[in-house]
């Protein structure tokens, strides 16, 4: 068994860029995002099931859509910025496990948009 119980792998929602992705690969990725482009920034841990994960869009009004989830789809959460900063130290903070790396932004939990609506 390894001693590796989690890994990083950087992509661009369709490709993995990077496999346990260095701050300056994180850095450029989220310096070179033009209109419509994503970066994503997950957390494989092997022995638990859910998706941990951090993701930054480029919206077409050039905002930065910034998202995460800690595991299920109850805890996904979205903010907004104009900043390219905050998101660069926000996505850092998060891959190094800072405590208080999403205290620069306002969340709004979007669990609602990954619930099973079995109720009709």
């Amino acid at each position: 068994m390894r001693d590796d119980p989690d890994m990083l792998v950087m992509s661009d929602g369709a490709w993995v860029v990077a496999r346990r992705p260095t701050k300056p690969k994180i850095s450029a990725a989220i310096a070179n995002l033009q209109r419509g482009d994503v970066v994503i920034v997950e957390r494989v841990v092997a022995e638990d099931s859910g998706d941990w994960y951090v993701q930054v869009l480029m919206r077409e009004d050039n905002t930065f859509q910034l998202e995460y989830r800690d595991g299920a789809p109850t805890e996904h959460y979205q903010t907004r910025t104009v900043s390219r900063e905050k998101v660069v130290a926000a996505v850092l903070g998060w891959v190094k496990g800072e405590p208080d790396w999403k205290v620069a932004f306002k969340w709004n939990s979007i669990a609602a948009c990954f619930e099973d609506n079995d109720s009709g």
